[in-house]
């Protein structure tokens, strides 16, 4: 049993506001952040082989502009899932280092979401399949 207090964190004073155009910087750099930050988790790094394996399937099925398209949209959701699921995933660890039953269910439903946009990526690859393959 870890009988080690956890380390206590010395509270810092909020940044100050930033406006304008260096607003639209600062966010910018944090999208870079949160990006860095998922490509240190095994299932993005797995998305992205999914996306490039569904462009495959679609220039083998010759698919039309609109299809890359959609797939694209299709895409930037689930990675946007993810990364709220990953964002979940940290505060949930750090209210609760111990096993928890709300930890459980809200990690849980996370992955849920992001299980059901995987799911439509399938669903869409599917299809085109289909409409390429069967019912042409």
């Amino acid at each position: 049993m870890n009988t080690q207090e956890p380390p206590i964190s010395v509270p810092r004073s909020k940044p100050e506001r930033i406006t304008g155009i260096a607003h639209v910087f600062a966010a910018a750099g944090y999208s870079i952040g949160g990006l860095r930050r998922l490509w240190q988790e095994t299932a993005f790094r797995h998305i992205i082989l999914l996306l490039i394996f569904g462009f495959g399937v679609l220039a083998i099925a010759g698919a039309g502009f609109f299809d890359y398209c959609l797939l694209l949209i299709l895409f930037f959701c689930l990675v946007a899932v993810e990364a709220l699921n990953t964002a979940i995933e940290c505060l949930v660890d750090h209210l609760a280092p111990q096993w928890e039953e709300f930890a459980r269910d809200a990690k849980d439903l996370g992955s849920l979401a992001t299980m059901c946009l995987l799911c439509a990526n399938g669903v869409f690859l599917g299809a085109v399949v289909v409409r390429s393959f069967v019912l042409s």
